[in-house]
């Protein structure tokens, strides 16, 4: 019997939502979309100051966090004009990545980074970062940041001794709010088996009201799975309180799927 047979799973990703629920209606599941995300904004204007700035200063380091975030200078580079002297000047500077969306756009143009975070969580990148920085002169970084973590990124590596610029091509506005009620609901009411959350935003807007946090936390801990794409999900699932977390060994949406339908395989097996 396929693992996900019976099973009711909410999938709280926008982007390639679709294609999720499809892996978990083939493995047997019923899906239900509850979209917490909000639509991508991008920032255009910002964007297109970002790469003027960047391609007139210099920077030690360029810190690219998001595969979103790289992909949406590099458009802004192409409608300047420029995408060449941006690959280009990209090509000579150091680049400390996060992400494995970031690193597919790196290799789509042929780049080299000096370090990746290995784990995919901005901890892990600032701690490589400080074994390779020379504080001793101010060194100049360019933080493309994710709106929601930009302040303490800054604010980390101004600790650090850095002169930050800080580049935010893109921002999300927030979700539905109908939307994430009705799937706060069903986790408190326990009428679904697992929630499916594709990024630490999703966990966020889902936790955001302080006074829901503590049944949230309780019916993942007493019976609603919470599912994670990566590690930087899971640690926000964490957080709050969750005991466990379910996560694939590589950071994809299919083995994601893969690995939940699994879990519930060996749950059967164990039962019987």
């Amino acid at each position: 019997m396929k693992g996900l047979t019976n099973k009711r799973i909410a999938v709280a990703a926008d982007r390639r939502a679709d294609a999720i629920q499809n892996l978990i209606e083939n493995m047997g599941g019923t899906s239900i979309s509850f979209p917490s995300q909000g639509r991508q904004r991008l920032n255009e204007e910002v964007s297109r100051q970002n790469i003027s700035d960047y391609l007139t200063q210099s920077y030690d380091w360029v810190i690219l966090t998001t595969g979103i975030g790289a992909r949406t200078l590099a458009d802004s580079a192409y409608e300047l004009g420029c995408q060449g002297a941006f690959i280009e000047k990209l090509n000579k500077d150091q680049l400390a990545i996060r992400g494995s969306k970031t690193i597919d756009w790196l290799k789509e143009n042929e780049l080299q980074p000096s370090f990746i975070a290995e784990d995919g969580t901005m901890e892990n990148l600032l701690e490589k970062l400080k074994e390779k920085l020379d504080v001793n002169n101010n060194p100049h970084v360019f933080l493309q940041a994710y709106h929601q973590d930009d302040a303490k990124l800054k604010k980390d590596l101004e600790k650090l001794g850095c002169t930050v610029y800080l580049s935010k091509p893109y921002s999300f506005e927030p979700p539905i709010e109908k939307t994430v009620l009705q799937l706060k609901k069903k986790i408190k009411e326990q009428t679904i088996d697992a929630v499916v959350f594709t990024s630490k935003t999703q966990v966020i807007n889902v936790f955001q009201d302080l006074g829901a946090r503590a049944s949230l936390t309780e019916s993942f801990n007493d019976g609603v799975l919470a599912v994670a794409v990566g590690k930087v999900t899971a640690k926000e699932l964490e957080s709050h309180g969750i005991e466990y977390v379910l996560q694939p060994s590589k950071p994809k949406m299919g083995t994601m799927v893969v690995e939940m339908n699994r879990f519930y395989q060996n749950r059967t097996i164990s039962a019987q």
